[in-house]
């Protein structure tokens, strides 16, 4: 294998990676989002038959089972196929949108030290990735 090869190989694994820990990422944000709006519907919790039968339709509840299942399969997926070194720290991507999830679905204020860490996170993900 010529080292050009080799070279061009592992950057598109690489990108193939990031891109997995993306969506990943945002499957688990969106799920954690879901979560939140579900728990807001539901109401007071209580342990009776008629709150358990209330919560089978909220829909957001079945949502959130869907995008974090699909997040934990995607998952399984990454940590068979690359290094664990690798993939566990691109797995804090969820932590930057998150934050972003805050500020445009719950309306949020985020100060700036948090945008700091968020920068920070994005760095460290780059090199990890590189």
């Amino acid at each position: 294998m010529s080292v050009s090869f080799r070279e061009s190989l592992n950057f598109k694994l690489s990108m193939l990676l990031l891109l997995l820990a993306i969506v990943q990422s945002l499957l688990l944000s969106a799920g954690q989002v879901m979560l939140k709006i579900a728990l807001k519907a539901m109401g007071e919790p209580s342990w009776t038959w008629a709150f358990v039968l209330s919560q089978l339709t909220n829909w957001w509840f079945l949502a959130t089972g869907i995008s974090l299942t699909a997040s934990g399969v995607l998952w399984m997926y990454m940590l068979k196929r690359y290094p664990f070194s690798i993939a566990y720290p691109l797995s804090s991507m969820a932590y930057v949108f998150g934050m972003i999830a805050a500020m445009l679905v719950f309306h949020e204020e985020v100060p700036p030290t948090r945008w700091i860490g968020v920068l920070l996170i994005m760095g460290g993900c780059y090199f990890i990735a590189k």
